[in-house]
């Protein structure tokens, strides 16, 4: 699909979803490469600001406009080739981007010169290798009947995850779940990169030919994803939005089309509280005893930093730090990017993988695309693609490569998985020893080790005592109105935090009754093949939840009760985008 394709795909799925959430590509000035010959005239997309000087600016270099586009405060336009920055430095115009009709011509980007690819990135890791391998049945190591459960901003259908049965959406447990036309999409951008590195696959890749320079392929390209959608557009979520998330992958993973045997959480909070008593720690544990390998981050807060993230600080799970490969396809030479956690002895990266520029799937128009326009790829014609950094990234790329081994041995453990990837990675000579953990991540040489005689890990048990409020660390959703904090051992609901019947309920798998998750509904229990319908949340105005001594009446559930004020958005471990 070409730039102004998916513009205008964009800008017609938000007529029916509501999913823009900033402005349309930046000035396409920049991507005029000088000494190019360029054709007679270009289509563009013009924003404007309403004045009519952008009108006055197409017509004066003799273009014509062509169809308004007012839910974004735009049209469409032909001007001559050689207006583009006149038109886009003239009054009224914020920004001009090139449509799909007509390209300039230039150098297209090439995925196997970007050491920061997805090709790069899945021959570094030996993924390649991988897919032509077979399992028991014969059929390539590609992630196959796999399902991967993706805590995150919600997934959106672009290019790479749009073929029938790749997405499938559990209930939308964000703040979004009452605007029908946000469900379950990505107004954030997170998720949706994320699920890209994970199992991404371009529907034109063929059978065998996954290893495509100029096609999108994942880690694990034909692993399905279990969209969880917890984040809203600015990335705010609550602790107790996470839990029951988590909860719910584990009371459903043996649904019929699920089979979910990993659970990715590119997330973590900063709290301090003992990982044995902590809920979000207990709640990933209780799913890694049920059978699930959870994959999370360490953060992004430097290798001085001595504490990862929680729930990264619970000894049982997959915790991964993040590789920088300097650009280099060597990986002799491969460091721990600086951004990455270092931890203590005590508790620190199990393993690391690539996490620096990583390039994967943007969503047009969600925030980080707006905020960071810079994450583009200025040489990809499609504009499909987005660079981000960190431990969120390295935790999606694991989480692909558990799949191709729970594809090739079914009736792995999480220990074994566990143990298969740390006992396999390689040694980075050049890396931070206490952060790089085992080394990094070498799928080609766990799917050719055997299957080791891993007992339990054997740490002490956690009980998931302790407290809510500690759990959500200094991360908290604020009504956006007067800027209170949720705060106290509540729920997001205004529901009271009993820690020992939870514990009780989660440990056994049955946190879920139904649509109810801590006594009160949250989400529809109807199954229609592809998405949990029906009703989300329990109500539709909140009146008279009292939390922490202040009183809520009236105010309707749509999205804007609650927003990220004061969330400082770092809990999503993804560094820098760009």
């Amino acid at each position: 699909m070409r730039s102004g394709s998916l513009i205008r795909a964009a800008v017609a799925a938000t007529a029916a979803t509501g999913l823009l959430a900033g402005p349309l590509v930046g000035p396409a000035a920049a991507a005029v490469r000088t000494g190019h010959a360029a054709e007679a005239s270009v289509a563009v997309i013009v924003r404007h600001d309403g004045t009519g000087g952008a009108e006055a600016a197409v017509a004066r270099v003799g273009g014509t406009v062509g169809q308004h586009l007012d839910l974004v405060g735009a049209f469409t336009a032909t001007i001559p080739a050689g207006a583009l920055a006149a038109v886009s430095a003239a009054p009224g115009v914020r920004a001009v981007t090139l449509d799909g009709a007509v390209r300039l011509q230039g150098e297209e980007w090439n995925a196997d010169k970007d050491q920061h690819s997805m090709y790069s990135l899945t021959q570094s890791i030996g993924a390649q290798d991988v897919w032509s391998a077979t399992d028991a049945s014969g059929a390539k190591l590609t992630g196959q009947g796999v399902g991967v459960a993706v805590i995150d901003s919600g997934i959106a259908p672009v290019a790479g995850l749009d073929t029938p049965g790749k997405v499938v959406n559990g209930p939308d447990l964000s703040f979004e779940s009452q605007t029908p036309a946000l469900r379950n999409l990505d107004t954030f951008g997170h998720g949706t990169h994320m699920a890209g590195i994970i199992a991404g696959r371009d529907s034109g890749v063929a059978a065998g030919k996954e290893a495509d320079k100029k096609r999108f392929v994942g880690v694990a390209p034909d692993a399905h994803l279990v969209n969880m959608k917890v984040a809203a557009a600015d990335g705010a979520v609550d602790v107790s939005q996470v839990i029951a998330a988590v909860d719910w992958v584990v009371t459903h993973k043996d649904d019929p089309g699920l089979n979910i045997r990993v659970l990715n959480l590119s997330f973590g909070t900063d709290s301090t509280q003992d990982p044995r008593l902590d809920p979000l720690s207990y709640a990933v544990e209780a799913a890694w005893k049920k059978g699930i390998v959870v994959v999370v981050s360490v953060g992004n807060d430097g290798l001085q930093e001595s504490r990862v993230g929680m729930p990264a600080q619970n000894p049982n799970v997959l915790a991964v730090g993040a590789a920088d490969p300097l650009t280099t396809a060597d990986r002799s030479d491969d460091v721990v990017a600086d951004f990455s956690t270092g931890g203590s002895a005590t508790r620190h990266a199990d393993l690391v993988a690539p996490g620096k520029s990583v390039v994967s799937l943007r969503v047009p128009n969600a925030f980080i695309d707006a905020a960071y326009p810079q994450a583009r790829i200025p040489e990809d014609p499609d504009q499909r693609y987005f660079r981000g950094s960190g431990t969120s990234q390295a935790a999606a790329v694991v989480s692909g490569a558990a799949a191709l081994l729970l594809q090739q041995r079914p009736g792995l453990t999480p220990d074994q998985v566990k143990k298969l990837l740390t006992g396999t990675a390689d040694a980075m000579p050049a890396g931070d020893t206490l952060a790089q953990g085992a080394g990094q991540l070498d799928i080609a040489a766990a799917v050719k080790a055997p299957t080791p005689a891993v007992a339990a890990q054997g740490y002490l048990p956690a009980t998931g005592l302790g407290s809510l409020e500690a759990s959500r660390g200094t991360s908290h959703v604020a009504d956006p109105d007067t800027g209170t904090e949720l705060t106290g051992e509540v729920d997001i609901m205004g529901q009271a935090w009993t820690p020992a019947g939870w514990a009780q309920v989660c440990t056994t798998g049955t946190a879920w009754n139904g649509d109810t998750w801590n006594g009160r509904t949250w989400s529809g229990r109807t199954w229609s093949g592809s998405n949990w319908a029906g009703r989300t949340w329990s109500g539709r105005t909140w009146s008279g939840a009292v939390w922490d001594g202040r009183t809520w009446s009236g105010r309707t559930w749509s999205g804007r009760t609650w927003s990220g004020r004061t969330w400082s958005g770092q809990a999503w471990s993804a560094s820098v985008w760009g």
